[in-house]
């Protein structure tokens, strides 16, 4: 059988591990520092996620905006396009092998246009898509106050609605993965530190060195997120980019809230975004906002400031009025992998060695394309 070692198991890793275990010849182990939570139900896993989940999961929203986007040709369109119809056929199939509920907003996001220097860009992405066959929405005012009494539409020109973009619990998601892929046959060692990589005399191998001894793979696929930089640093050659790939932290903040009453129509609830804000209906008239986008300065270490995280608060109160009286019931924050000098994501070959596979990099989306990642991935291990 061919071994592979997935390194990081946040919705990337969870993802690929889930779609290579349908492949009976391929003997999986999935690494990751980080302890999972003994108790996986949801209120503990909601109080404790960094016992769990890695940073760059814990910082997302699970927002899927994939029709929405202005990614409209080339490797970033056909990278959502992919996750959005593998979406729709993934969760059923999660539930239905695990018997977890994974919270999967449906009712689509509603993009709230403030600028009259951006109505154009919009109209002309309503066209584009409505030639591909997908359905976008132009509201106006009124229309958008009859639809969503909740929403202050003075400030706003008009909004796109996206029926088909969805919104997902990130964490419930990794977790269900996890099950699934140990259903499998696919091994998960928690609490384990990847130290270095190491390749050996036969190039068809690679080592892996961890806190708890040394391994050999025939694959390795690197999914850690900030970590891969210092992987990829531990390893020599010749063939290695004279510039390394770098990938740089970027802090998101977010918080979630509860009102006294929903503001729409319970059960009906879009996710709404406005000037990089986002309301993210969870049930119950309670809300997930943000999140932060805060760059570190000259490599220092980003320190949490509430700040940034007051002014996103403010900018969805701006938009929904309601949210002044609710109640904030906690914060939380984390790190998304930027890659430097290069798009998002990198997902192929390291240079220099066949069978080292990156997964990484996904800065802000990673939620939304961990289905795309995960079948490149196996398209690499499937054509070698």
């Amino acid at each position: 059988m061919t071994s592979i070692a997935i390194i990081g198991c946040g919705v990337v890793g969870a993802t690929i591990a889930y779609e290579l275990s349908q492949n009976p010849d391929l003997n999986i182990t999935v690494i990751d520092q980080n302890p999972l939570a003994v108790d996986t139900s949801s209120e503990l896993i909601n109080q404790n996620s960094n016992l769990f989940t890695p940073n760059s999961t814990k910082a997302a929203l699970g927002v899927l905006m994939g029709i929405i986007s202005q990614k409209t040709k080339g490797r970033a369109w056909r990278l959502r396009q992919y996750s959005m119809q593998r979406y729709e056929t993934l969760i059923p199939e999660l539930e239905a092998a695990t018997g977890q509920n994974i919270p999967f907003n449906r009712q689509g996001i509603l993009l709230l246009c403030y600028a009259e220097e951006e109505l154009g860009k919009w109209y002309q992405l309503i066209n584009l898509r409505r030639s591909q066959g997908l359905e976008l929405e132009w509201l106006n005012p009124t229309e958008i106050q009859t639809r969503y009494p909740q929403i202050n539409t003075k400030p706003v020109l008009g909004a796109v609605y996206s029926p088909n973009d969805r919104q997902i619990d990130p964490t419930q998601l990794t977790l269900a993965l996890v099950e699934a892929a140990q259903q499998r046959g696919v091994t998960f060692q928690w609490g384990v530190k990847v130290e270095s990589l190491e390749p050996l005399k036969t190039p068809e191998t690679q080592q892996v060195k961890t806190n708890v001894g040394d391994f050999n793979f025939d694959w390795v696929v690197i999914a850690s997120g900030l970590g891969t930089t210092a992987l990829i640093s531990s390893l020599e050659s010749e063939t290695l980019p004279k510039k390394p790939i770098k990938i740089r932290p970027v802090l998101g903040q977010a918080l979630q809230v509860r009102c006294i009453q929903p503001l729409g129509t319970l059960g009906l609830e879009p996710v709404i975004t406005g000037n990089d804000v986002h309301i993210v209906p969870l049930g119950n008239a309670e809300y997930w906002v943000g999140a932060t986008v805060e760059f570190p300065e000259n490599d220092q270490e980003i320190l949490v400031n509430s700040e940034p995280l007051d002014l996103v608060l403010k900018g969805a109160i701006a938009m929904c009025p309601a949210l002044e009286t609710a109640t904030i019931l906690k914060t939380w924050s984390g790190l998304r992998p930027r890659p430097e000098g290069i798009p998002a994501p990198v997902i192929g070959n390291l240079p220099g060695f066949s069978n080292i596979l990156l997964a990484t990099g996904h800065y802000r989306n990673g939620i939304l394309l961990a289905p795309a990642t995960a079948d490149e991935i196996r398209q690499f291990i499937q054509s070698n």
